[in-house]
């Protein structure tokens, strides 16, 4: 698995955080291995989109 962030999303951090949290409910709190892969995918991507302190 790469860990590099990808370029910065046209989505801001709450877009990705929403999904983030579909991606939970629909797993109903346990992520398959595929899940969980997404799910790191978009803790990097929230985390690039997300607003840096000054």
């Amino acid at each position: 698995m790469s860990t590099t962030v990808e370029p910065a999303s046209d989505r801001t951090a709450d877009e990705v955080n929403e999904e983030i949290r579909a991606l939970w409910r629909r797993s109903g709190g346990t992520l398959s291995g595929e899940q969980r892969e997404e799910y790191q995918r978009l803790v990097l991507e929230w985390a690039a989109a997300a607003p840096q302190p000054a």
